[in-house]
């Protein structure tokens, strides 16, 4: 078993950055519980067909969002 992180969807091993940033960084990733961040809360992938990110407000309450909406928002693979 490898102790290296896993690369994110899109990225090469010769890639010399971290993680991408932003909307610009390319499309969302796919994988069933993947995590991204947007304005200071992270969204978890749920499903696969049809799939959307659920995470939660300011308040704790559960809010989902689809892909489209999160592209609007902006989007990291880091927290802030």
């Amino acid at each position: 078993m490898s102790t290296k992180p896993a690369l994110s969807a899109g990225m090469s091993p010769s890639d010399g950055s971290a993680e991408a940033d932003g909307p610009s960084a390319g499309e969302l990733p796919t994988a069933p519980c993947s995590v991204v961040w947007s304005g200071g809360h992270c969204y978890v992938r749920e499903g696969a067909a049809g799939a959307r990110w659920a995470g939660v407000d300011d308040r704790g309450r559960a809010r989902f969002l689809t892909d489209a909406e999160l592209h609007r928002r902006g989007w990291t693979h880091r927290r802030r």
